[in-house]
C-alpha cells in the first residue's frame, strides 16, 4: 500500500473514532456498511480498519474467520429491507457517504426512533443470525457446526429419528447478541437510553423471528422407496420468509413511552396492562410521511418514483404520489424475438418493438 493510501486510511480511521465517540447509538449501525459491495472486502481490510465499535473490533480480532459471515449478514438484511419496502413511500434507501462507512448507512432512519428504525435493526440482526448459522452448518468454522443436541432421539413409534445436520440457530443468536447488543449503562442521556433500549429489543425481535420460523425437514428410508423410517433435521426458513414476518411485525409495531422507569411500557396509558412481547417491534417517534423531500433529514420524497396506476396498494399512484398526481411517459422497448437456428450455423432473430406506459409521481 503506498504512502498516500496509508494516510487516507489513517484519516478514515480517525473519523470513525470521532463518530463513535459522538454518536454511540448511530455508530452501532456502521457495521452495516460491510454489506455494501462498494465498501470492499471486509476480510482484506482487517478488523482495525472496519467501521466497528471498539467492542466489535475486539470480537472481530478474536474471531476473524467470522468476517465473511458478518458481511453476508449485512448484505442479507439490506437486500431484504429494500425488497420489503420497494413499493412504499419509504423504500429503505441507503445513504451515499463519501468515503463509505463515515456515516450511518440508513441515514436519519437509523437514529430516528421510528417504525422504520425498528425494522432496520430487526432485519439486520436477523440477517447476522441467518448468515452465521448457515456458515456453521456448511462447516466453514471450527467452533460451531450442526446442532449437536439433535443428534440422537426421535420417536420409534412414529418411525422417525433426528439425523442429518440441523441448523445451530442458538450459536447464531449468541453471536448476534455478542456483536450487536450495546450495554445501556454505557450511554448518557435519557433519550439515548430510550433509543438504545428500543434498538436492543428490536435486535432480539429480529433474532426471535429466525428462531420462530425454524422448520423440520425429513427424508424417507425404506424398501422400494417406502417411508418406513424417516431421518429429520431442523432448518432455517428462507430469509425472504423471515423478512415477510418482520414486515408484518412492522405493520403492527408498538409505540412506547419516551421515558423509561423500571422497564419499557406502551405509550397509550389505557394499553399499559397489555404486556410487550419479545417478538414485537417497538418505536418511540411517529414516522414522517416521506412524501416531500427533506434535505436536512435526508428524505428524498417520492417525486419521480415510478408508480402503478391501476393498483390500490402502497405502490399505487394515489398513495405513493401522496395525492399530487402523476406523469405518464411512453417508453419504447426494443428486443430480439422469434429467434431461429439456421443450419449451419447461426441464429436469426427478428427485431421487436413494444410501447409501455410508465407513470411517475409529480
Amino acid at each position: 500500500m503506498d504512502r498516500a493510501a496509508l494516510l487516507g486510511l489513517s484519516r478514515l480511521c480517525a473519523l470513525w473514532a470521532a463518530l463513535l465517540a459522538l454518536f454511540p447509538c448511530g455508530a452501532q449501525g456502521n457495521w452495516m456498511w460491510l454489506g455494501i459491495a462498494s465498501f470492499g472486502v471486509p476480510e482484506k481490510l482487517g478488523c482495525a480498519n472496519l467501521p466497528l465499535t471498539s467492542r466489535q473490533k475486539e470480537l472481530c480480532k478474536r474471531k476473524p474467520y467470522l468476517l465473511p459471515s458478518i458481511g453476508e449478514g449485512a448484505r442479507l438484511g439490506i437486500q431484504e429491507c429494500r425488497s420489503q419496502f420497494r413499493h412504499e413511500r419509504w423504500n429503505c434507501l441507503v445513504t451515499a457517504a463519501s468515503p463509505p462507512g463515515t456515516s450511518p448507512l440508513f441515514g436519519y432512519e437509523l437514529s430516528s426512533g421510528t417504525k422504520e428504525t425498528a425494522f432496520i435493526y430487526a432485519v439486520m440482526a436477523a440477517g447476522l443470525v441467518h448468515s452465521v448459522t448457515r456458515s456453521c452448518s456448511a462447516g466453514n468454522m471450527t467452533e460451531c457446526s450442526c446442532d449437536t443436541t439433535l443428534q440422537n432421539g426421535g420417536s420409534a413409534s412414529e418411525g422417525w429419528h433426528w439425523g442429518g445436520c440441523s441448523d445451530d440457530v442458538q450459536y447464531g443468536m449468541w453471536f448476534s447478541r455478542k456483536f450487536l447488543d450495546f450495554p445501556i449503562k454505557n450511554t448518557t442521556g435519557k433519550e439515548s437510553q430510550v433509543l438504545l433500549a428500543m434498538n436492543l429489543h428490536n435486535n432480539e425481535a429480529g433474532r426471535q423471528a429466525v428462531a420462530k420460523l425454524m422448520s423440520v425437514d425429513c427424508r424417507c428410508h425404506g424398501v422400494s422407496g417406502s417411508c418406513a423410517v424417516k431421518t429429520c433435521w431442523k432448518t432455517m426458513s428462507s430469509f425472504e420468509k423471515i423478512g415477510h414476518l418482520l414486515k408484518d411485525k412492522y405493520e403492527n409495531s408498538v409505540q412506547i413511552s419516551d421515558k423509561i422507569k423500571r422497564k419499557m411500557r406502551r405509550r397509550d396509558k389505557d394499553q399499559r396492562k397489555i404486556p410487550i412481547r419479545k417478538e414485537d417491534l417497538l418505536y418511540v417517534n411517529k414516522s414522517p410521511n416521506y412524501c416531500v423531500e427533506d434535505k436536512k433529514l435526508g428524505i428524498p420524497g417520492t417525486q419521480g418514483r415510478e408508480c402503478n396506476r391501476t393498483s390500490e396498494g402502497a405502490d399505487g399512484c394515489n398513495l405513493l404520489c401522496c395525492g399530487r398526481g402523476y406523469n405518464t411517459h411512453v417508453v419504447r422497448h426494443v428486443e430480439r424475438c422469434e429467434c431461429k437456428f439456421i443450419w449451419c450455423c447461426y441464429v436469426r432473430c427478428r427485431r421487436c418493438e413494444s410501447m409501455t406506459d410508465v407513470h411517475t409521481c409529480k
